[in-house]
């Protein structure tokens, strides 16, 4: 087993443990931060196979804008930080849940697996190629995207403070 191997073991089992712990907690604002710790681990194994510009753009574009602009919402929306019992799901529910997820990383292993014996090839497309279409033609689609995000967290800031100006008159007078 070579470095690279190790490497890439280690960060797929962050990716794998970040992302169970995402789904387990019952804190909101845990599963967004767990959610950042599995996100850089599949960075890191993005690193690893090579794909350094698809591991920046997770890393920047999921990272660094969806996940902190959840924790906005969070925070700005008053949404409960503590445990939410109110959705708490039944045992069998839970049970059911496991099964279905069990059987779908069984239809993955079963798809990918046969792939790890070393005769898929690298793409030819190289990255300066990559970036020239996401820097290039994409642009102008990737920037409105950033002012939908920017919109999205104005908007967010903007109903939490007409909800908390709305309730300051009233309990004054």
């Amino acid at each position: 087993m070579t470095a690279l191997d190790t490497a890439f073991a280690a960060s797929a089992v962050l990716a794998v443990l970040g992302g169970l712990f995402a789904v387990t907690t019952r804190h909101v604002v845990h599963a967004a931060l767990w959610l950042v710790v599995a996100l850089l681990g599949v960075a890191g194994s993005l690193l690893v196979l090579g794909a350094e510009l698809v591991a920046l753009v997770l890393v920047l574009v999921y990272v660094g804008a969806v996940v902190v602009l959840v924790l906005f919402a969070l925070m700005l929306t008053r949404a409960p930080i503590g445990p939410d019992r109110a959705h708490a799901v039944g045992p069998w529910r839970a049970v059911g849940a496991a099964l279905l997820g069990l059987a779908t990383a069984g239809l993955l292993a079963s798809v990918l697996v046969p792939l790890a014996d070393g005769t898929v090839r690298r793409s030819d497309v190289a990255t300066t190629q990559v970036a020239g279409q996401l820097f290039g033609t994409w642009v102008w689609p990737f920037e409105l995207l950033s002012l939908l995000l920017l919109a999205a967290l104005v908007g967010a800031l903007a109903v939490a403070r007409g909800s908390r100006d709305a309730a300051g008159p009233e309990a004054t007078s």
